[in-house]
């Protein structure tokens, strides 16, 4: 099985001191996408030095904010930063990697981060060119590799199974009817599939944010907008799916949980990019 894995961390360095060590020791994903890194390429390297990964990061220009990374065990064949749309290159919300499989075949996998959004402002409209953007990149991966897999936190929930408080936040960022519109045509023209809804059924959530603030994750209340993406036949390989959600509130190291995927795939093959 190729375990795959994807989190946004809500700043790296954070994490690493409550804790995302120990869970990446003891769950041992053959790729791990983070995401909201916030922090400099330089440092990314620096402080995951020793974590046994290849370690592929694209920083934002903006100090402090967003941030996209690509761990995996064995050296990826290439990388592209940016989605194909320049005015994203320096945003730190996109970052694709290949691997060579051990049948030969090619995976491409992106660490991806959506913007939040806020409505009736700027940004609101560069989350709606981004996920523009989107519906041209996801055609153009799924030709270009034999499997191609999008993670990340797209920051939309898509149905009303994916946000406990979903009437609460119809006119709300995340939860708009024009945003769940891409994730239609994602998940419909574009070809892709949203692996963990696929594995789980039609259930409420299981979640993958909670607020920090109030009970929210005491009393369950969250949104799952942390996805797997996957091309068709990458993802009938998905075998299992699950939240790595903490057992309590003060063993949290993000206000997102982990989503782990278990493919049915062969082992990675070491490319030639270098650390």
């Amino acid at each position: 099985m190729l375990r795959i894995a994807t989190v946004n961390v809500n700043g790296i360095r954070a994490a690493l001191r409550k804790g995302i060590g120990p869970w990446m020791e003891a769950v041992q994903p053959d790729l791990l996408t983070l995401q909201e890194v916030r922090a400099a390429n330089d440092i990314v390297f620096d402080v995951l030095a020793d974590c046994g990964y290849q370690v592929q990061s694209a920083d934002a220009e903006a100090k402090g904010r967003a941030g996209v990374a690509v761990l995996s065990k064995t050296a990826p064949e290439a990388v592209r930063v940016g989605n194909g749309d320049g005015y994203f290159d320096a945003a730190g919300r996109w970052l694709e990697t290949d691997h060579r499989l051990a049948d030969g075949s090619l995976l491409t996998v992106v660490s991806a981060y959506v913007h939040s959004g806020e409505v009736g402002t700027p940004r609101q409209d560069d989350k709606y060119r981004f996920l523009d953007q989107m519906l041209v990149r996801l055609p153009e991966l799924a030709a270009h590799a034999d499997h191609a897999l999008v993670t990340g936190d797209m920051n939309v929930g898509h149905t009303e199974l994916d946000i406990r408080n979903w009437k609460g936040n119809r006119k709300n960022a995340g939860f708009l009817p024009e945003e769940r519109a891409y994730f239609d045509r994602f998940f419909g023209e574009s070809g892709f599939v949203d692996v963990a809804r696929s594995l789980a059924g039609p259930v409420e959530g299981p979640y993958t944010w909670w607020s920090m603030r109030g009970k929210a994750f005491d009393n369950d209340t969250g949104w799952r907008i942390d996805y797997h993406m996957a091309t068709p036949g990458l993802a009938a390989a998905a075998k299992e799916a699950k939240v790595h959600r903490a057992e309590t509130y003060a063993e949290r190291w993000s206000d997102h949980a982990p989503l782990v995927v278990e493919y049915d795939l062969p082992a990675l093959v070491a490319g030639p990019v270098a650390e």
